[in-house]
């Protein structure tokens, strides 16, 4: 068997003391939410009417990955061919 004096913060299980109260914190948080949630249910189904028009400037700022880019190219090929 190994020393336990090593290992200090491991209980006889195996399990660490901070493993543990990760799985503690992770329990809480999904209790929590859950309370939260049907507590609240109105105002968080009430947010959702709002979803699409979030979306569409989201979309737009993250799926044109900027304008300004590539209009600049277009010019100087342009001005090349004539």
């Amino acid at each position: 068997m190994q020393d336990q004096s090593a290992y200090p913060e491991r209980s006889a299980e195996g399990m660490s003391t901070r493993a543990k109260a990760g799985l503690v914190l992770i329990g809480f948080l999904i209790i929590a939410g859950v309370l939260l949630f049907t507590e609240h249910r109105a105002h968080v189904l009430g947010l959702l009417v709002w979803l699409p028009l979030l979306a569409c400037p989201l979309m737009h700022f993250f799926m044109h990955g900027g304008h300004g880019h590539h209009h600049g190219g277009d010019r100087q090929n342009e001005s090349r061919s004539l």
